[in-house]
């Protein structure tokens, strides 16, 4: 899967499960080109997302939500990511 697929998918993922008012992925993988995770070609990720279902869980609970989302994508697709719930 190309860059470009793997944040399209993610985002989409993202809408169909927590229709968000705001949505935003940020592919962060040129800044870890060295990294051993990155090495496979898993990327790093960064999301900013607002939905009213992940606003109203603790922070640990809302980004448990987001990670389910990407469980059959990490670690192959997806070697890291920052979730901010905003």
């Amino acid at each position: 899967m190309t860059p470009d697929e793997r944040k399209t998918l993610m985002m989409m993922r993202l809408q169909h499960a927590f229709t968000p008012s705001y949505l935003e992925v940020i592919d962060d993988s040129a800044a870890h080109a060295g990294h051993i995770g990155a090495a496979g070609g898993a990327g790093h990720y960064r999301i900013l997302i607002t939905a009213s279902q992940l606003n109203q869980l603790p922070r640990i609970a809302a980004h448990r939500a987001v990670y389910a989302v990407f469980a059959d994508l990490i670690p192959q697709e997806i070697h890291a990511l920052s979730i901010s719930v905003v």
